[in-house]
């Protein structure tokens, strides 16, 4: 990278112009041993297709949905037929008394029957209650795959947080020296040796924070990938393409709304309440019972056989009714409210993000174009005013401070960014995103 190859240039240079011995530098390393091939980085997309297939919260979903599917037999089957036996006459159970013609046993057999066109809207009623819970199951893939992408980028920018912090921390570390080695000279200033060591001493805070960070990270998608928590994840890609954003604010209302779990699931509990609302006005119709009995009398006595029919009298207690009716119509009119309230809040998340990530596009372009090459420039220039002592440390170590935050904030944008993005993948249901590549955005610093 530019800045870091023009920091080792320049800190070379005061090393070889500011007085220090080349005694006290650190002693030549021989080569290492050739790295053995490391495992290839993990793709972003290879994590959303395990979670996807493992997570609990997915099956637990469409496990609801056959769950209420098995109800849509329950509610159109007829009530169970009823079994009776009984008799009349002696004291002793099932013993008729002879020469009395009211002395019988009896068996019979009920059978109920609703009022034609209950039993039809029972079931699709349920029907309609399990096409409700079916948009729960895009909900959830839709969570699962937004938090292990969110967790994804987060610790791909701290990655490259860490990265820089710990090249960064050489090169503080040598400026430290620097200034260590000007003021025994008597060429420099004690409170720059301070000041050098308080930034190192910083930087190793920020390590560790960042460290802390990485590992929780690691453990949360391992959570979503049903995974052991101290499971490795294995290394990042290097570098990450920026997604493009192609659709327009009003496109992505669009296809959130037409896309939406939420409101689908609204509209078929509408479609439910409406049919609730049918069945409330079919119960001021009478229900129907239809029952054979068999009776077996004293001996001597004929056998007989009977059938009736009976039926319940709604008209008396039509109050009870007119309540439920106004209670349907009520959750209806519920439901349509529920539905724009979904619209509603939809609109302003995807708004939200819209401006998040276009926020962060226009910072990432100006990180690239302005602010990290002109502070380099700023800092060359600081350097050299430094080298031929026009420019005191405090104000050379501040400019490097500088440029080496703009680095780390451009990574940590571009984070943002991707996150933004995958936020309205969730809400919208479109694919954005192509960022689990490893091709390097141009114009990166």
């Amino acid at each position: 990278m530019r800045v870091r190859l023009l920091l080792l240039l320049s800190i070379t240079m005061i090393l070889g112009a500011g007085g220090v011995s080349r005694a006290q530098e650190p002693p030549a390393v021989s080569p290492a041993e050739p790295p053995a091939a490391s495992a290839p980085p993990v793709r972003l997309g290879e994590l959303v297709a395990e979670a996807e297939r493992n997570h609990p919260s997915i099956q637990a979903a469409a496990r609801m949905v056959g769950a209420k599917r098995a109800r849509i037999a329950q509610a159109r089957a007829l009530p169970d037929p009823q079994l009776s036996a009984g008799y009349m006459g002696s004291l002793a159970p099932f013993k008729t008394q002879k020469n009395d013609p009211s002395s019988y046993r009896t068996l019979g057999v009920m059978q109920e029957i609703p009022y034609p066109g209950k039993r039809d809207l029972r079931g699709k009623i349920a029907a309609k209650e399990a096409d409700a819970e079916i948009p729960n199951v895009e909900a959830a893939r839709r969570r699962v795959r937004a938090e292990v992408k969110l967790a994804y980028y987060e610790l791909w920018g701290v990655g490259k947080a860490l990265e820089i912090t710990g090249k960064n921390k050489e090169l503080l570390e040598k400026l430290a020296r620097i200034a260590e080695e000007r003021y025994k000279l008597g060429k420099g200033l004690q409170q720059d040796v301070l000041r050098a060591q308080v930034e190192v001493t910083r930087i190793r805070q920020r390590q560790t924070l960042l460290e802390q960070r990485r590992r929780t990270l690691e453990a949360q998608i391992a959570s979503l990938l049903l995974r052991s928590a101290d499971t490795p994840l294995g290394p990042l890609p290097a570098e990450m393409a920026k997604s493009g954003l192609p659709y327009s604010f009003e496109e992505l209302i669009g296809k959130g709304v037409e896309n939406s779990p939420e409101i689908r699931r609204q509209e078929q509990l509408i479609e439910q309440s409406r049919l609730a609302t049918d069945l409330a006005r079919k119960e001021f119709y009478p229900d129907f019972s239809v029952s054979w009995d068999y009776q077996n009398r004293t001996s001597g006595m004929p056998e007989m056989y009977g059938l009736r029919f009976t039926m319940n009298l709604p008209f008396f207690n039509k109050g009870r009714r007119y309540a439920a009716v106004n209670e349907a119509s009520e959750t209806q009119a519920s439901a349509r409210q529920m539905r724009e309230a979904v619209r509603t809040a939809l609109v302003f998340q995807v708004k939200e993000q819209f401006l998040a990530a276009r926020a962060s596009d226009e910072l990432l372009t100006l990180y690239s174009k302005a602010i990290v090459p002109q502070s380099a420039l700023a800092l060359e220039s600081s350097l050299t005013a430094y080298q031929v002592g026009a420019l005191d440390f405090l104000s050379m170590l501040t400019n490097f401070i500088t440029v080496l935050d703009y680095e780390t904030s451009y990574y940590e944008e571009l984070a943002r960014y991707q996150q933004a993005l995958a936020r309205l993948e969730e809400l919208t249901g479109i694919d954005l995103d192509g960022a689990s590549g490893s091709a390097q955005e141009e114009g990166k610093p």
